[in-house]
Formats: C-alpha cells, structure tokens, sequence
C-alpha cells in the first residue's frame, strides 16, 4: 500500500465517526410557566409521562424548550414569542400562559391545562370542537371553590365572615372565582371579603386584613403563583390562626388545614398525551377539551388541634389523606 493511501485510508475513518454521530435535530415542544421551575417539578414530570406513554421521551425522541415567568406574568408574551419563533411544533401551558401563547400565535398548536372554563376565557370555541390552535385540559373552578367553601364552612360553621385570596395579574381567572364563590358565599348566607396578592409582602399584608377582617377562614383561590408559595401561606395561615383551604396537595403538606381540588399531575400528564398526539399529526381544532373529573381533599389534622378545631368524622372518613 502507498504511504499516501494509508493515510487517506485513516483520514478517512476518522471522518467516518464524526459523520455518523450526526444526527437529526429532534422535534421540539415548548413548555410556557408562569411561576418558576421548582413549583413546577411534578408537572413537568406528569407531562413527561403523558409525552412517554404516545411514545416520545425527552431528549431522546423528543427536545422541550422551558420558558418561565417567576409569577411575572406581564413576561408571558415575550417568552410565548420566543417559543414561536424557536421554532416550536406544540406549546404546553397553564391558563395565563396560554392565553399568552394564543395571543402569540395561530398557527402553533397550543395545549392547556386550566381550571378556568375555557370558552368563557377565550381559549377555545367550543368543548367538543375548540377550533382553531388551541385544545387542553379543563377544571371547573367555579365549582371547585363553591366545593372548598362548603367544606370549610363545615369545619368552621361558626364563621359568617370568609375572605378570598386571589391574584389579580391573573384577571380571568381572579374574575371567575370571585364571581363564583360570591355566588356560593349568599347561598350559604356568608360575607365574603376578596383581598389581592401578586407579590410576597402583599400575601403578608392580606393575611393582616384577614385578621382585621375577622374572617373565621380563608379560601386560597386556584392560581400558579400562589400554588408556588404555598409554605409562605400555610406558615402565615397558622401564625395567624386562620382555618385556610387551598386547591394545592403542598398547602396541606406544608401545614395548611385543608386541601380540595383536582389532580394538577392528572391535568398535565394528560396534556403531555395530547401534544403527543398532535406531533403524531391530530389537529388541536379536532381533540375535544378533557374534563379532569379527579378530585382530592386533604386534611391536616395536626394542624385542626393547633387551631383548636375538631374536625367532624364524616369528614374525616371523605377525606383521601389525612396528614397527622
């Protein structure tokens, strides 16, 4: 063999690895949160999991581009945007992050997972047939916060004052559950008082105002923020001694009386199944809303003691978890 030969013959076979390790760039989804990262782990995880079970795994078959807000929402547009233009073949987004997303774009499938009515918010036309680039995952709120009232009103049914904690840089939603729970507060001949918080100091003060208020408890209301803070106010909520009921599992594992709401995990793993779906080539115009029909109470019965409260037996016996 020719000197120049065996070296061409080497040259070439170190090129031929670099070659072959070439591959295609992987299809990519978008992931838009509102809060940050760490609130968010077991969402991320559930979406995984619904990605997996259509057949796409993470950084194998599949890339997911992260975007998040840390509780800023006025950020949600611009990051929607980085996402279209990345580009991105579905978006995957709680309620404010999506309607971001929708507003960034028509093309981009966009899936939700929401606890708003989402053809009251705009998200889509129709349940059955949403039309459009926007499908997902649904919640009722509206009957989700009447159900954490009751149960609280029956933990405390000598309260007559409750108060309502709501995020008002969320407006669809801080809107619906007001309207809501008022609703539900006169059918239960209550006072309810609604107090605002989109930042840590204002949750310290609007637990002040519960205190000046006299509210015999507090109802939490279904928002990304206020989920990603729920040791802040399970630990006020006790410092004040104030019977508070959130939709979050962590409210109630950090010390906060009383959880009611749907499975979140459920929600976003389902909508891990739907992008998969629509990378696979379903139109989101065609996949009907999903109803998340889950529904969990937790009761910290350590807590009901340090509170003073008995926490009826029927109750109790309701209740898929008691933490002690």
């Amino acid at each position: 063999m020719k000197r120049r030969d065996f070296i061409g013959g080497l040259a070439g076979a170190a090129a031929w690895p670099l070659t072959a390790r070439a591959q295609p760039a992987l299809p990519a989804i978008g992931f838009l949160g509102s809060t940050s990262p760490d609130p968010y782990r077991h969402l991320v995880a559930a979406v995984r999991q619904g990605l997996k079970e259509t057949g796409y795994v993470e950084n194998r078959t599949l890339a997911i581009e992260y975007r998040w807000a840390d509780g800023k929402y006025d950020r949600l547009p611009a990051l929607a945007a980085e996402l279209v233009a990345h580009p991105v073949a579905v978006i995957i987004a709680n309620t404010p992050a999506a309607l971001a997303a929708k507003a960034a774009t028509t093309t981009v499938p966009i899936v939700f997972s929401s606890g708003l009515d989402p053809v009251k918010a705009g998200l889509v036309a129709s349940i059955n047939r949403p039309g459009g680039n926007v499908t997902g995952i649904s919640s009722s709120s509206g009957e989700l916060v009447a159900k954490e009232l009751e149960l609280l009103h029956e933990l405390v049914p000598s309260a007559t004052v409750i108060a309502l904690l709501v995020n008002p840089a969320n407006p669809a939603l801080a809107g619906s559950l007001s309207t809501e729970l008022q609703a539900a507060a006169r059918v239960l001949g209550l006072r309810l008082d609604v107090l605002n918080a989109s930042s840590e100091p204002e949750i310290d003060a609007a637990f002040e105002m519960v205190v000046k208020l006299r509210a015999g408890g507090l109802v939490i209301g279904a928002d990304g923020f206020l989920s990603a803070r729920s040791e802040q106010l399970a630990a006020l909520a006790l410092r004040h001694a104030v019977p508070a009921i959130s939709p979050y599992h962590p409210f109630a594992v950090a010390g906060g009386l009383m959880r009611y709401g749907t499975s979140a995990s459920d929600g976003f793993r389902l909508a891990g199944v739907y992008a998969g779906r629509i990378l696979k080539g379903e139109k989101p115009a065609d996949l009907p809303v999903m109803q998340s029909t889950k529904f969990e109470l937790a009761i910290n019965l350590k807590t009901a003691k340090a509170l003073g409260l008995t926490v009826p037996s029927a109750l109790l016996a309701t209740a898929d978890e008691v933490i002690e």
